[in-house]
């Protein structure tokens, strides 16, 4: 049981700016096995933006409250999917063969797809969540802790399915190149599917479609375009899965 807390310590340290113990030990190897808790560290973050959005629409507007929820997110994350997004944007954007990709991905200047991609992003996933809220503080909430783990669950997908493309031994995602063994594949969707049981069957139902859809697809462009993965891409397909998930809550609605 306590190896098991220490990888999602390990998991949680690693993807977030949360301080984790110093008893909890580091090598690339625990990482590696850490995958299956990718997910649930998505319910610290989903609970904490829910949290704080709860918190801050009892005084501010439900933009604002929107806003600095997402905000207080990318902190808590240090905008580390963030920024794989905008490096994706830039490198797949800009980039015609794959060594050209990867060489613009790696450069830690932001370009102009990256910068369009970011802005555009943010502001999709606030809209969305703003239109989530015209059904209720709690409907916001409740997408935030479902999007997180899910959207986790669908990067920790294509770890397990793609190979890893980066040779460079410097790669922060280098030690997470390995195929998940199948008891940490299930624990990993038990961690990301659980928390749709927050949301109508519909609604859960749209999110799910929604965030595979995406998921299959960006897989079929990373294999054509690289041939694999890289943390970068991983970053980005947390962060379209996650506003998937939005947009597939409201397409849930919209049906209705």
């Amino acid at each position: 049981m306590r190896y098991q807390l220490e990888l999602f310590l390990t998991a949680l340290g690693f993807f977030t700016r949360i301080p984790v113990p110093a008893w909890v030990p580091w090598s690339p190897e625990r990482l590696n096995h850490a995958a299956r808790y990718f997910p649930l560290v998505g319910w610290v973050v989903g609970g904490v933006g829910a949290g704080a959005f709860l918190a801050l629409a009892l005084v501010l507007p439900v933009s604002l409250a929107v806003i600095l929820s997402m905000a207080v997110t990318i902190r808590l994350t240090g905008a580390f999917h963030e920024d794989g997004w905008a490096d994706t944007c830039d490198g797949l954007g800009g980039g015609w063969d794959k060594a050209q990709v990867l060489t613009i991905m790696k450069d830690s200047r932001i370009g102009s797809y990256g910068t369009v991609g970011m802005v555009l992003m943010l502001l999709a996933k606030a809209a969305a969540l703003v239109e989530l809220a015209a059904h209720g503080q709690l409907a916001v909430a409740a997408a935030l802790l479902a999007a997180h783990p899910l959207s986790r669950l669908a990067s920790t997908s294509l770890i397990h399915w793609l190979p890893y493309v980066r040779e460079d031994e410097s790669s922060k995602s280098k030690p997470l190149a390995r195929a998940l063994r199948p008891g940490e594949l299930a624990a990993a969707a038990l961690f990301g599917l659980a928390p749709l049981a927050l949301l109508a069957p519909l609604e859960a139902l749209g999110a799910l479609l929604a965030v595979a859809a995406l998921t299959v697809w960006t897989a079929r462009i990373f294999l054509r375009r690289l041939g694999g993965y890289t943390g970068d891409l991983l970053g980005a397909a947390q962060q379209g899965t996650e506003l998937a998930c939005y947009l597939g809550i409201l397409a849930a609605w919209n049906y209705t």
